[in-house]
């Protein structure tokens, strides 16, 4: 029998809150998209907005009062009015853009205020989902991994084809990718050139980066005061 300690016990008590990053400025789907209607504000596989159909694919797991939005002062108006059943203080405008880190950030000493620590999945709200079930498993999935002391967890996807539109995750070699543990990572490389991306596709041991990750609040700002200070 495996004993469990004070700290496994406590973490299986943090609450999990889903962080929606819906800051973007759509100016890869430009004309369509525009700084007050990017992409996530617009009805693009369905009826519904990205952003709402994101919500809503995701409330099996995480209630509207355990979703946070980063966003900016343009579009925080038109977040509201897509999730109103979140609540108003859950919706944090940037007033000015800064990077993916900084929005995390400050989603993060939120969430350490209201809640002291937390499990934190942070999710693109522009994503298409085809299969939701599959989706949330890995979600959830995920989650208990962020649970171990210490973790910073990345989704990855396998990848289909050569693609210079993402940037991909390298795992540790010896690693076998259709494991369900999950991987060590060896390194993150940005969007590649064409060449480059065919190398990545050959070697068999990089994924695209979904841009999902999963961790404590408290590890998340550790890190950030460690590497961004």
């Amino acid at each position: 029998m495996s004993r469990r300690t004070k700290n496994d016990a406590s973490s299986e008590r943090l609450p999990a809150c889903a962080i929606l990053l819906a800051g973007g400025r759509g100016t890869r789907f430009w004309p369509r998209s525009r700084v007050r209607t990017p992409k996530q504000l617009l009805s693009i596989a369905g009826p519904d907005t990205m952003l709402r159909e994101t919500a809503a694919r995701l409330q099996p797991l995480f209630p509207p009062r355990h979703l946070w939005v980063v966003t900016n002062v343009e579009q925080s108006a038109a977040v509201r009015r897509e999730l109103p059943g979140v609540p108003a203080a859950h919706i944090l405008a940037e007033p000015a853009g800064r990077n993916t880190a900084a929005a995390i950030g400050l989603a993060a000493i939120h969430l350490a205020r209201k809640h002291g620590d937390a499990l934190m999945a942070v999710l693109p709200s522009d994503s298409y989902v085809a299969e939701a079930a599959r989706y949330r498993s890995l979600v959830r999935a995920a989650l208990e991994q962020a649970r171990t002391p210490g973790n910073l967890v990345v989704l990855g996807i396998p990848p289909t084809r050569p693609e210079t539109g993402y940037g991909y995750i390298e795992f540790r070699k010896g690693a076998t990718a259709g494991s369900t543990d999950a991987l060590d990572v060896a390194s993150f490389r940005e969007k590649p050139d064409l060449k480059t991306a065919k190398k990545f596709f050959r070697a068999g041991r990089y994924f695209w980066n979904a841009g999902m990750f999963f961790w404590k609040t408290s590890v998340l700002l550790d890190a950030l005061r460690q590497h961004l200070p």
